[in-house]
């Protein structure tokens, strides 16, 4: 007993509470993960379960590593063997690399993410001549996926009545078509196909049944229908089933979550215990009672009372701007006045909005201000053109059925192979029942490809046939060097000047990602690898020492918590958003995402809004959220300045962020260093701005005069 201590008492009651289903409502900052790891320990350490009879999922990799590390600091000399931890994702698909092939598919996989998904896409709606003016790729893979997620296979689909539906089941079909040929999945599938399995083969449910006799799920209020089904199934057998959440913070509707499964989760299971945790450990008492006033307004949901043995704190702070140019003035200059007075870090705060096309004004403030930032949801490292590339390359290595990644790669470095011979290496592989790479080498077989160029393709093929032998013997790495080097992609990039060399070295930072699998044997570890990679979320990259203001939705913000917070675009029409003005249910999810926003606080809260907002290329009128008008009035402070645009940073705090240079010290080609974003490459200058393409931190544009700008 000595292991659960330290908890307070409702969290004791949840470990305790072994035995049975058990619902636990985890308010904003409650200790949840505390809770889960814990229950993990007391498990493994009291009950002497084996941990790998112990499933805890949860929905993101950082809270995944964060609860596995946690629990192996608790257990110490204990921990042995690893519980199954991880996304929902990454269990699905370690399950599938075992069963898989049960429904027809092959243990080499791959996944494919958004941009391979819309490109097969586009493939397929082109060669059905679909047009995709019409209907855009976009919103076609986006309804495939939310059928999916409801667990709504293409035959569902295909009973649709309207035209719509008649032209999303035609491309559904095709499109499972394809990434059955690709042997392929993408990230819909990996929860779809697992639930198939298990509803096809009761003997492999019943297999896993007995593996996970206790199962944990973590943010329970996320999970949308195939997640449900899937628990459900697993859970049948020993009902030792714990879920974690709070239904207030259920803001992923738009994903397909649904908060009933949380809310009903009682119907669900009538026996289960219910325990409530509503001590909360990061915020203020005055931040917490703004946040209940705005949830307090909605119908549906349990009902619970957070309080904090924490100081009262700070009042809310509400700024009426003029516009987001002023709104985006003052985050730089509180930002600037908190940090100096208050001895912070920038990554102490946290800009929030509602849309992405609110970031624009900020950015501009903050460079205006030389503010170092870092856009959430931005261009990803995984993201970036020869990072793709470079693992198309490996994906095809290892699945050499792979179109859409030898597509993508057998150009890359030029060869001149066109979509017409593409076609043509495509249709010889299904006709004559050979993967992709086999197909190459053959090339001299396919008709109408005149032999100096079958003579180039099948070279390609044996190079790729090499590269998949190497890689069932040589490490990693060692793996990664050889097709950097053999294929000429290294050679290529090298070739392209500066902007080459900083993306030879975004190839190599991946070096680093795969060095953790250097140990792995054969393809295992380039499979691990490609996995991470695929399932890496945009979240999971968030630094909390990385010396840089962080700016994001608020829907990326959940799970996150920052000193001071501020939440930008508090209007009508833009939070809560326009849509949800005439859907009582989207209302309900709006200011859940509002109670969201300000419980992500710590010690400060600032709620800003703009009376004209110029935005999605029209200039609106607004009126305050009525948000503000449900937190109590002796709970906010309206702050007034004078002219706050050309009172951005005081002098003293420029002497902190600002050195004077000359616009002309800086010409193009120029190689230079940034305190916050490292070094890079001057790509062009306008006005007081240079454009500058940095090693680590991507494009980013810098004011001369205040920028920091170092020369190298």
């Amino acid at each position: 007993m000595e292991i659960i201590k330290s908890l307070n008492e409702q969290q004791r009651e949840a470990v305790l509470s072994t035995e049975g289903p058990v619902l636990v409502i985890a308010g904003a900052g409650s200790g949840k993960t505390r809770l889960l790891v814990y229950r993990i320990a007391y498990l493994i350490k009291e009950k002497k379960i084996s941990p790998r009879q112990i499933l805890a999922v949860t929905f993101t990799n950082k809270a995944a590593e964060e609860m596995k590390e946690r629990v192996k600091k608790l257990l110490g000399s204990d921990f042995r063997q690893q519980p199954w931890m991880g996304t929902f994702h990454h269990i699905c698909v370690r399950i599938l690399r075992t069963e898989i092939e049960k429904i027809g598919y092959k243990k080499n996989f791959v996944i494919y993410d958004d941009s391979d998904q819309l490109a097969l896409i586009k493939k397929i709606m082109k060669g059905k001549e679909i047009s995709v003016e019409q209907f855009n790729p976009r919103a076609m893979l986006a309804v495939i996926g939310k059928a999916k997620g409801e667990l709504q296979k293409v035959e569902d689909y295909i009973s649709g009545e309207s035209y719509f539906e008649r032209i999303v089941a035609r491309i559904y079909e095709a499109y499972q078509k394809n990434l059955l040929n690709n042997n392929a999945l993408d990230f819909d599938d990996i929860l779809q196909k697992t639930v198939e399995l298990f509803q096809k083969f009761p003997d492999v449910l019943e297999k896993y049944q007995s593996i996970f006799r206790y199962i944990m799920v973590d943010e329970y209020q996320d999970t949308n229908k195939a997640q449900y089904v899937l628990v459900n199934l697993l859970a049948r057998r020993h009902r030792n089933l714990c879920v974690v959440g709070d239904d207030w913070q259920s803001i992923y509707a738009f994903r397909g979550a649904d908060v009933r499964n949380i809310l009903d989760f009682e119907k669900d299971y009538p026996e289960a215990k219910v325990v409530k945790l509503e001590r909360n450990y990061r915020s203020t008492q005055k931040i917490l009672d703004a946040a209940h006033g705005v949830i307090s307004k909605n119908i549906r949901r349990k009902d619970k009372k957070l309080w904090t043995d924490n100081i009262e704190g700070h009042d809310v702070i509400v700024f009426k701007a003029t516009d987001e140019q002023d709104e985006a003035a003052f985050i730089a200059r509180e930002i600037g006045r908190i940090s100096e007075e208050d001895s912070l870090s920038l990554n102490d705060f946290v800009v929030l909005y509602r849309t992405n096309a609110q970031s624009r004004a900020v950015e501009e403030a903050f460079l205006e201000s030389a503010i170092p930032y870092r856009v959430v949801g931005g261009v990803r490292f995984y993201e970036r053109r020869e990072i793709k590339d470079f693992l198309a390359y490996l994906r095809l290595i290892s699945n050499p059925n792979d179109e859409i990644s030898l597509e993508r790669i057998i150009n890359i470095p030029a060869r001149g192979i066109g979509s017409v011979t593409f076609g043509k290496i495509t249709r010889f592989a299904r006709e004559n029942d050979l993967d992709l790479v086999s197909a190459m080498k053959r090339s001299a077989k396919i008709q109408d490809i005149n032999s100096a160029k079958g003579d180039l393709i099948s070279k390609f093929g044996e190079l790729l046939e090499r590269l998949c032998e190497a890689a069932k013997r040589v490490p990693l790495t060692d793996l990664m060097d050889l097709v950097f080097s053999e294929t000429g992609y290294q050679k290529a990039l090298l070739s392209e000047g500066e902007i080459g060399q900083i993306r030879f070295e975004n190839v190599r930072e991946l070096f680093t990602v795969a060095e953790k699998y250097k140990k792995e044997k054969g393809l295992a570890g380039l499979n691990v690898f490609l996995e991470e990679v695929a399932l890496m979320a945009s979240t999971d990259n968030i630094d909390s020492k990385s010396g840089l203001v962080h700016l994001m939705t608020l829907h990326s913000a959940k799970g996150l918590e920052f000193d001071t917070v501020f939440v930008a675009g508090m209007e009508e029409g833009l939070f809560p958003h326009s849509r949800a003005m005439l859907d009582s249910g989207e209302l309900e999810e709006e200011r859940r995402l509002a109670y969201v926003g300000i419980t992500r606080a710590k010690k400060r809260i600032y709620l800003l809004w703009a009376v004209t907002r110029h935005i999605f290329g029209s200039t609106r009128v607004n009126v305050a959220s009525r948000f503000l008008d449900d937190i109590p009035p002796h709970l906010m402070r309206n702050f007034q300045i004078q002219n706050p645009k050309s009172q951005i940073i005081s002098n003293n705090q420029k002497s902190k962020h600002k050195i004077d240079y000359d616009f002309d010290d800086f010409k193009d080609g120029e190689r230079v260093k940034h305190p916050a974003f490292g070094e890079g490459i001057v790509i062009s200058r306008e006005e007081d701005l240079i454009t500058i393409a940095f090693m680590k931190a991507g494009v980013k544009k810098i004011s001369a005069k205040f920028g920091k700008l170092e020369k190298q």
